[in-house]
């Protein structure tokens, strides 16, 4: 990709103008600033510190002795080799976090203030060297510098610090029980958790998945994706320079079948945690029951509406639309890929998207004006164009991309179809890429029923003025998050999951701490002095 033959700062704020100085709408202004504003000069090739397997505080090789190249998305180079671990290893992490895990471990009898005190130190780190690790989430995973540092780590950070707050502070009830008894509850936690996490927000699922886990006193075994498990082994360091036991956390790199297939079947666990697709969602839930019944919550895919009305701001309404489906290169379970919009705007939203995708940067994600980056690999690259292609052959009219950029890594030029039907596979399966679909409506029930019709339940949006009609469309749709006006707002105390076949419980908030705790009713005779 052509660099930039401005210094980084300028060509930093000629990005910012750009994309903002033609829009006085305050809400997506100040979320672009967020993600664009100016961030430390980024070394292009940060050392590799960790490509082991972490168990018991301890940097180990596989079992099996294997290894596994992990890919530079925008080169199509290998980074480094990664330590591959499969069910030998999972055995061990699991041994190892049952160990920490025992009645009477330090990690136990370790009241719940310390425990939120060592989660705030793990996040003081992250923050210490979140440069480091922005550097390594972009050479890694390939989304923009920019994003990873002012988007990804402050959402990291703010989540870790979120649930060390709540770590004594969820605690049982005293309950008036019928007779001469006292009977009070106990929030413990469930035991030793499996957590397998995908690769389009490597550190940010990390954080959603520990934080929780670890502020109820949880012990983790997590299996990272094998095309990002770089972030994810420092912090892991990070876990023992805080102070953390050894065996509270243990991370393995390595494949799906393999290691994480043994987490999801293993006998000695008592939860599993996943996201990723539906598809391989119901292979975990079905694993799990199967073994030992363990406890499960799925975060998985979504084919998420944007219904935009004809009374909305429009310029407001195409730049959410824009931002809700080509954010992190598409790669979003929750994006908003199926844009509805209302029949008497149609023509102009269509326009007006076309002009904004073709503006869209596509480039080195360590430049500063790329606003994005690449593909995550050559699989899903080749996924994407082939859906591409089906709905050109389906009848979809491709207005604006559709090919490859360049001919080293993995870049998609942003991609819209309009005139697309409901039962196209373009609005039916879940793309992940930088492809839009825009479809027609002409009434609110009608839209709210297509925006139904779909397997998925994760997310949606309403683009109006008239918030009596936004919010029955936000009550009608099937989502479990709903954004008006917005799109892509996330908060450490905002829950997220989804309705249906995207999955089940919730993650981060006060629900997301459910998941991770067990709630034990100790009932106690009182005995009664004779008068």
């Amino acid at each position: 990709m052509p660099g930039s033959s401005l210094n980084a700062e300028e060509a930093n704020m000629a990005t910012v103008l750009r994309l903002l100085k033609p829009r006085n709408f305050s809400g997506i202004l100040r979320t672009q600033q967020a993600l664009l504003s100016t961030v430390p000069e980024p070394s292009r090739n940060p050392d590799i510190h960790y490509n082991k397997i972490f168990i018991n505080n301890e940097w180990q090789d596989a079992v099996s002795g294997k290894t596994f190249p992990t890919i530079n998305p925008a080169t199509g180079n290998v980074i480094t080799q990664v330590a591959e671990g499969d069910k030998a290893d999972v055995d061990k992490a699991v041994k190892a976090a049952n160990n920490a895990f025992a009645f009477g471990s330090e990690w136990r009898r370790m009241d719940a203030a310390t425990r939120g005190r060592l989660m705030y130190k793990l996040a003081d780190l992250i923050e210490r060297d979140k440069a480091y690790l922005a550097e390594l989430e972009t050479l890694d995973n390939g989304k923009p510098y920019q994003v990873a540092y002012n988007a990804d780590l402050d959402l990291v950070i703010k989540c870790i610090r979120y649930y060390a707050g709540w770590a004594d502070k969820n605690h049982g009830k005293v309950i008036p029980v019928h007779g001469d008894f006292h009977t009070y509850t106990r929030h413990e936690p469930v035991g030793v958790c499996g957590q397998i996490i995908p690769w389009n927000f490597p550190l940010l699922m990390l954080a959603w998945k520990w934080g929780p886990a670890l502020a109820m006193g949880n012990t983790i075994v997590m299996k990272v994706a094998e095309q990002t498990p770089l972030t994810a082994l420092y912090v892991a360091q990070l876990t023992a320079e805080a102070g953390f036991p050894a065996g509270v956390v243990n991370v393995i790199p390595g494949f799906g079948p393999t290691a994480g297939g043994a987490i999801a079947s293993h006998m000695r666990l008592d939860k599993v945690a996943f996201t990723g697709s539906t598809e391989v969602g119901q292979m975990v839930a079905e694993a799990a029951a199967k073994s030992n019944l363990k406890r499960v919550t799925l975060e998985l895919g979504g084919k998420s509406p944007t219904i935009v009305l004809k009374d909305s701001d429009l310029a407001q309404a195409v730049e959410w639309a824009h931002f809700g489906l080509f954010f992190n290169q598409g790669q979003c379970c929750c994006a908003g890929s199926r844009v509805f919009v209302e029949e008497d705007i149609y023509d102009e939203f269509v326009e007006r998207s076309v002009e904004r995708a073709k503006s869209r940067t596509v480039g080195d994600p360590f430049e500063s004006g790329s606003e994005q980056g690449p593909q995550i690999d050559q699989e899903q690259m080749d996924k994407i164009l082939t859906l591409v292609e089906s709905g050109k052959k389906e009848g979809a009219n491709l207005v604006v991309g559709g090919n490859r950029v360049g001919d080293k890594g993995f870049f998609i030029e942003p991609t819209i179809f309009k005139d697309v039907e409901d039962n196209m596979r373009i609005a039916n399966e879940e793309i992940f890429g930088p492809v839009m679909q825009i479809l027609k409506f002409k009434s609110i029930d009608e839209v709210i029923e297509r925006a139904n019709k779909t397997i998925y339940g994760l997310a949606a949006s309403v683009m109006t003025k008239d918030m009596e009609r936004g919010l029955h469309i936000a009550h009608g749709v099937r989502a479990g998050s709903v954004w008006v006006n917005c799109f892509d707002i996330f908060d450490a105390a905002t829950p997220f999951g989804g309705y249906k076949m995207s999955g089940n419980g919730r993650e981060l908030g006060e629900y997301g701490l459910e998941a991770y705790t067990e709630v034990k009713a100790v009932t106690i005779k009182v005995p009664q002095k004779n008068s």
